[in-house]
């Protein structure tokens, strides 16, 4: 795991195949704890292409000078992901 917040990257390669695309991604909090959010695509070996744009909201823990990953949340689609934001956009008013 990384040791600075901004190492800290969702992309996987498996066997020299890039598996997880990381597209983007905001840190929402730093510190002991850490909020990120990432815009990414996985592989589709079935298509041989990889998959729309989702996203996954994440968080690690800083133990012993390592970022942890403790839990995430992932948003399948880009409709998934305006019904977060407006309820949150209703919720914040």
């Amino acid at each position: 795991m990384a040791s600075d917040v901004n190492d800290i990257s969702i992309t996987y390669e498996e066997d020299g195949q890039l598996l997880v695309k990381e597209l983007d991604k905001e840190i929402l909090t730093k510190g002991a704890w850490a909020t990120i959010i990432f815009r990414y695509q996985n592989w589709s070996k079935a298509k041989n292409e990889f998959s729309k744009e989702m996203f996954t909201i994440r968080r690690y823990q800083k133990r012993d000078g390592e970022y942890l990953p403790k839990s995430k949340f992932n948003i399948s689609s880009v409709d998934q992901a305006k019904k977060v934001i407006e309820t949150l956009e209703k919720w914040v008013k």
